[in-house]
Protein backbone atom coordinates (compact mmCIF):
# COMPACT_ATOMS: atom_id res chain seq x y z
CA UNK A 1 0.00 0.00 0.00
CA UNK A 2 0.98 3.24 -0.91
CA UNK A 3 1.97 6.07 1.66
CA UNK A 4 -0.97 8.66 0.75
CA UNK A 5 -4.02 6.68 0.10
CA UNK A 6 -6.34 8.93 -2.26
CA UNK A 7 -9.98 9.43 -1.54
CA UNK A 8 -12.12 10.12 -4.46
CA UNK A 9 -15.90 11.30 -3.72
CA UNK A 10 -18.11 10.73 -6.43
CA UNK A 11 -21.06 13.13 -6.52
CA UNK A 12 -23.89 14.19 -8.70
CA UNK A 13 -27.79 14.23 -8.76
CA UNK A 14 -29.73 11.38 -8.86
CA UNK A 15 -29.64 8.99 -12.30
CA UNK A 16 -26.23 11.07 -13.26
CA UNK A 17 -24.39 7.19 -13.43
CA UNK A 18 -22.48 7.31 -9.86
CA UNK A 19 -23.29 3.62 -9.46
CA UNK A 20 -22.26 3.15 -12.54
CA UNK A 21 -18.94 4.88 -12.59
CA UNK A 22 -17.86 2.80 -9.82
CA UNK A 23 -18.81 -0.02 -11.51
CA UNK A 24 -16.47 1.04 -14.36
CA UNK A 25 -14.04 1.42 -11.80
CA UNK A 26 -14.12 -1.70 -10.50
CA UNK A 27 -14.43 -3.67 -13.56
CA UNK A 28 -10.92 -1.59 -14.65
CA UNK A 29 -9.37 -1.95 -11.31
CA UNK A 30 -9.82 -6.24 -10.92
CA UNK A 31 -8.10 -6.07 -15.05
CA UNK A 32 -5.16 -4.42 -13.34
CA UNK A 33 -4.90 -7.25 -10.52
CA UNK A 34 -6.09 -4.77 -8.02
CA UNK A 35 -7.94 -6.28 -4.92
CA UNK A 36 -11.73 -4.74 -4.66
CA UNK A 37 -13.41 -4.55 -1.88
CA UNK A 38 -16.89 -2.59 -0.43
CA UNK A 39 -20.48 -2.32 -1.58
CA UNK A 40 -22.36 -1.05 -4.12
CA UNK A 41 -25.70 0.31 -4.17
CA UNK A 42 -27.42 -0.71 -7.81
CA UNK A 43 -30.86 0.88 -7.90
CA UNK A 44 -34.32 -1.52 -8.73
CA UNK A 45 -36.23 -1.00 -11.55
CA UNK A 46 -39.87 -1.34 -12.43
CA UNK A 47 -40.08 0.11 -15.85
CA UNK A 48 -38.59 3.95 -15.64
CA UNK A 49 -39.36 3.96 -11.86
CA UNK A 50 -36.67 2.99 -9.53
CA UNK A 51 -38.19 1.26 -6.68
CA UNK A 52 -35.56 -0.63 -5.03
CA UNK A 53 -32.20 -0.34 -3.80
CA UNK A 54 -29.75 -3.35 -3.98
CA UNK A 55 -26.49 -3.78 -1.60
CA UNK A 56 -23.53 -5.67 -3.50
CA UNK A 57 -20.42 -7.17 -1.76
CA UNK A 58 -17.71 -6.49 -3.68
CA UNK A 59 -16.03 -9.60 -2.75
CA UNK A 60 -18.34 -12.13 -3.08
CA UNK A 61 -20.84 -10.71 -5.12
CA UNK A 62 -23.22 -11.83 -2.48
CA UNK A 63 -26.26 -9.40 -2.67
CA UNK A 64 -28.66 -7.94 -0.64
CA UNK A 65 -32.00 -5.85 -1.10
CA UNK A 66 -31.20 -3.00 1.09
CA UNK A 67 -33.99 -0.51 0.52
CA UNK A 68 -37.48 -0.14 -0.70
CA UNK A 69 -39.53 2.94 -2.22
CA UNK A 70 -41.42 4.33 0.78
CA UNK A 71 -44.87 5.18 -0.13
CA UNK A 72 -45.80 8.67 0.04
CA UNK A 73 -48.24 8.45 2.81
CA UNK A 74 -45.90 5.98 4.95
CA UNK A 75 -45.87 6.72 8.42
CA UNK A 76 -42.20 6.59 10.16
CA UNK A 77 -41.70 2.73 11.28
CA UNK A 78 -39.18 1.33 13.93
CA UNK A 79 -36.79 0.63 10.97
CA UNK A 80 -34.21 3.21 9.50
CA UNK A 81 -35.84 5.14 6.56
CA UNK A 82 -34.89 9.07 4.68
CA UNK A 83 -38.15 11.01 3.34
CA UNK A 84 -37.75 8.24 -0.23
CA UNK A 85 -36.71 4.95 1.49
CA UNK A 86 -37.01 2.57 3.92
CA UNK A 87 -34.16 0.23 4.74
CA UNK A 88 -33.69 -3.34 5.45
CA UNK A 89 -32.32 -3.34 9.22
CA UNK A 90 -31.09 -6.62 8.32
CA UNK A 91 -29.13 -5.81 5.21
CA UNK A 92 -28.02 -2.62 7.01
CA UNK A 93 -26.12 -4.74 9.85
CA UNK A 94 -24.53 -7.38 6.24
CA UNK A 95 -23.77 -4.41 4.82
CA UNK A 96 -21.89 -2.91 8.07
CA UNK A 97 -19.69 -6.32 8.26
CA UNK A 98 -18.84 -6.27 4.96
CA UNK A 99 -17.74 -2.87 5.33
CA UNK A 100 -15.69 -3.95 8.35
CA UNK A 101 -13.93 -6.51 6.46
CA UNK A 102 -12.69 -4.24 3.63
CA UNK A 103 -9.82 -2.99 5.09
CA UNK A 104 -6.78 -3.36 4.17
CA UNK A 105 -7.20 -3.18 -0.14
CA UNK A 106 -6.48 -1.64 -3.15
CA UNK A 107 -9.30 -0.40 -4.06
CA UNK A 108 -12.11 0.42 -1.70
CA UNK A 109 -15.61 1.42 -2.70
CA UNK A 110 -18.67 2.74 -0.46
CA UNK A 111 -21.71 3.34 -2.47
CA UNK A 112 -23.50 4.85 -0.54
CA UNK A 113 -22.77 7.73 2.46
CA UNK A 114 -25.81 9.07 3.51
CA UNK A 115 -28.39 11.22 5.58
CA UNK A 116 -28.71 8.11 7.99
CA UNK A 117 -24.93 7.69 8.44
CA UNK A 118 -23.67 11.84 8.15
CA UNK A 119 -27.00 13.38 9.75
CA UNK A 120 -28.94 10.39 11.70
CA UNK A 121 -25.81 8.20 13.37
CA UNK A 122 -27.10 5.03 11.65
CA UNK A 123 -26.75 3.10 8.21
CA UNK A 124 -23.13 2.34 7.54
CA UNK A 125 -21.28 3.13 9.73
CA UNK A 126 -18.59 0.93 8.78
CA UNK A 127 -17.82 2.46 5.79
CA UNK A 128 -17.43 5.69 7.48
CA UNK A 129 -14.71 3.92 9.55
CA UNK A 130 -13.75 1.82 6.68
CA UNK A 131 -12.83 5.52 5.16
CA UNK A 132 -11.43 6.97 7.80
CA UNK A 133 -8.76 4.40 7.99
CA UNK A 134 -7.36 5.01 5.36
CA UNK A 135 -6.35 1.05 5.15
CA UNK A 136 -6.81 1.23 1.06
CA UNK A 137 -4.35 2.46 -2.03
CA UNK A 138 -7.60 4.66 -3.25
CA UNK A 139 -11.05 4.29 -2.37
CA UNK A 140 -14.56 5.40 -3.82
CA UNK A 141 -17.30 7.14 -1.95
CA UNK A 142 -20.56 8.39 -3.40
CA UNK A 143 -21.58 11.48 -1.56
CA UNK A 144 -25.39 13.13 -2.32
CA UNK A 145 -24.62 16.60 -3.88
CA UNK A 146 -26.37 18.26 -0.51
CA UNK A 147 -23.87 16.34 1.88
CA UNK A 148 -20.63 17.06 0.16
CA UNK A 149 -19.67 19.67 2.22
CA UNK A 150 -20.12 17.29 5.53
CA UNK A 151 -17.80 15.02 3.84
CA UNK A 152 -15.35 17.33 2.82
CA UNK A 153 -15.50 18.62 6.50
CA UNK A 154 -14.33 15.06 7.35
CA UNK A 155 -12.55 14.08 4.37
CA UNK A 156 -10.76 17.76 3.33
CA UNK A 157 -8.09 16.06 1.23
CA UNK A 158 -10.62 14.13 -0.89
CA UNK A 159 -10.73 14.86 -5.05
CA UNK A 160 -14.10 15.46 -6.11
CA UNK A 161 -15.50 13.46 -9.50
CA UNK A 162 -19.22 15.21 -10.01
CA UNK A 163 -20.74 13.19 -12.54
CA UNK A 164 -23.79 15.37 -14.28
CA UNK A 165 -24.78 12.38 -16.86
CA UNK A 166 -25.03 9.09 -17.50
CA UNK A 167 -22.18 9.97 -20.72
CA UNK A 168 -20.25 11.88 -18.02
CA UNK A 169 -20.00 9.38 -16.28
CA UNK A 170 -18.36 6.61 -18.72
CA UNK A 171 -16.20 9.61 -19.43
CA UNK A 172 -14.79 10.42 -16.34
CA UNK A 173 -14.30 6.73 -15.73
CA UNK A 174 -12.52 5.98 -18.23
CA UNK A 175 -10.03 8.78 -17.72
CA UNK A 176 -10.08 7.75 -13.50
CA UNK A 177 -8.93 4.18 -14.70
CA UNK A 178 -6.49 5.27 -16.96
CA UNK A 179 -4.64 7.61 -14.17
CA UNK A 180 -5.29 4.70 -11.44
CA UNK A 181 -4.50 1.48 -13.56
CA UNK A 182 -2.35 2.75 -16.70
CA UNK A 183 -5.18 1.25 -18.78
CA UNK A 184 -8.71 0.93 -19.12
Amino acid sequence: MRDEPLLFIITGGRGAGKTTFCRRLVEAARRAGWEVSGVLSPAVFDGPRRVAIEAEDLRSGETRRLAARRAEDAPPGAAPHTRNWDFDAAALAWGNRVLQASTPAQLLVVDELGTLEFEREQGWLAGLEAVDSGRYRAALVVIRAELLGEALTRWPDAYIVEIDTPADSRAKAEALARQLFGSI
